[in-house]
């Protein structure tokens, strides 16, 4: 077990923020298009956070187009060129599932002062 976990230390980034559940953030993903490569923004709620150490995965939530869209990052993934805390979020939950039910104001999260 000491050889996984010396090997999974070096691989886990140290230059993300803390990602915290309700926080409101922009995930810059690098799309790769033929030959060409270009960073794509998404931005939306933290409504959960799986696993930990090299394989913790987050889940974004937003709406675009008036449909709920979640997507599934895994924070160590070299295809995240970084992530931007917008807003930090006052919750009581672990997972924000209950949000996927709700629409229009009633699906935002409370802003942490």
């Amino acid at each position: 077990m000491n050889i996984i976990d010396s090997i999974t230390k070096s691989q886990i980034r140290t230059d993300l923020p803390e990602l915290v559940i309700g926080d409101t953030v922009k995930v810059h993903v690098k799309v790769k298009e033929g030959t060409r490569e270009r960073i794509q923004v998404y931005e939306g709620t933290i409504i959960s956070k799986k696993h930990g150490g090299i394989s913790e995965t987050v889940t974004v939530r937003r709406i675009s187009f008036g449909v709920g869209v979640e997507r599934v990052f895994p924070v160590n993934s070299p295809n995240i060129a970084k992530i931007e805390v917008v807003r930090k979020g006052k919750v009581r939950r672990a997972k924000l599932y209950y949000l996927r039910d709700r629409v229009g104001k009633a699906a935002k999260v409370k802003e942490k002062i």
